[in-house]
């Protein structure tokens, strides 16, 4: 689309003797720290050899294991092997005994239904991982007094998607049920499993003016002394995940990578990029937002990175202004300006 031309014996998966909730507790978690008086965190390399063995093959990748709980309370797990947010799921499932399915998102290092804490496409090596998973189901009736219904949405890769924000007198904002984290099921009977976030906020976008529509929506499940958030936190506020040794990079196509934090540079791309796609878009995806930057960083003109998005990204069909916009805002991220 040319601008100008228009386009490995595995221990038990439950850790006993445990407290439920270590990060109310500041994290404190037995036996997590320590290896040749290396301190680990909650993600962490397990030694690949044992003494008195030869070495492992040079090739042998390192097993990253983290330390996980369900969001409303629970033993910790450990799981580790998963390459992709359904992977991840499943895993955490194994964990705990229950399907898959039931996993509606992951946030890191906070029990909270906490937006800006979302699991998107990188988790950190030192971080904790609590699961979200289905509780209440609700129905609500809708008037489109507005063009717009003041909510960004987002999606958890694997089939779901949820309010990730409700902005502050608008008409999601007037009632009081539909809460931040509250998964979309169906709108006017129309299923949403296995939509992602973009054709949600198309669909809700194109609802005609002045008519009722029907949500049923599901909460994520909560421990009593969560606090439902009414209009979400600032997303892309910068907030690193671990503490400077790494991610996991997680990929929908091929094995997942351990890479270093993002630049500042990178940092502050991802989060314009981030903001271009909910104001143009109603979504937020970091993973996409990285993933743009990703393409755009080492492109000479805006028609090389639109050749670029179309090539990976087609699916989505962005428009040439929400384009030339990105590649501004890249460019303006390198060179500092905010």
């Amino acid at each position: 689309m040319p601008l100008g031309l228009g386009r490995r014996k595995k221990p038990s998966p439950l850790v006993e003797n445990e407290e439920a909730e270590p990060v109310r507790a500041g994290l404190n978690v037995a036996g997590l720290d320590g290896l040749d008086g290396v301190g680990l965190g909650h993600g962490h390399v397990e030694a690949a050899g044992q003494e008195g063995l030869p070495p492992p093959p040079t090739g042998l990748r390192p097993r990253l294991i983290f330390h996980t709980q369900l969001a409303h309370g629970s033993p910790t797990g450990r799981i580790e092997g998963f390459s992709n947010v359904r992977e991840l799921y499943g895993k955490i499932g194994e964990a705990f005994g229950i399907p898959p399915a039931e996993v509606m998102f992951c946030t890191l290092n906070t029990h909270k239904v906490d937006m800006d804490k979302l699991l998107g496409g990188q988790i950190g090596l030192e971080d904790f991982i609590f699961a979200h998973v289905k509780g209440q189901r609700k129905e609500v009736e809708v008037f489109k007094g507005e063009d717009a219904l003041g909510l960004t949405i987002t999606d958890n890769g694997a089939g779901y998607a949820f309010i990730k924000r409700i902005r502050e007198g608008s008409i999601i904002h007037q009632i009081q049920v539909v809460n931040v984290g509250d998964m979309i099921e169906s709108i006017n009977g129309h299923v949403l499993i296995g939509c992602r976030h973009y054709e949600v906020a198309k669909m809700l976008k194109e609802l005609p003016k002045g008519k009722n529509f029907y949500l049923k929506l599901v909460e994520p499940l909560k421990a009593f002394d969560m606090i439902s958030q009414r209009s979400g936190g600032r997303s892309g506020s910068g907030a690193q995940l671990g503490t400077g040794r790494g991610t996991l990079r997680l990929r929908s196509k091929g094995p997942a990578t351990v890479e270093e934090l993002p630049s500042a540079f990178e940092e502050k791309a991802i989060e314009k990029v981030d903001d271009l796609l909910e104001n143009y878009m109603g979504i937020r995806d970091s993973e996409l937002a990285a993933t743009m930057v990703e393409l755009g960083k080492d492109k000479k003109n805006p028609d090389e990175f639109a050749e670029a998005l179309d090539e990976t990204l087609g699916d989505f069909a962005f428009p040439d202004e929400f384009v030339f916009d990105v590649w501004g805002a890249i460019g303006d991220a390198k060179v500092g300006r905010v």
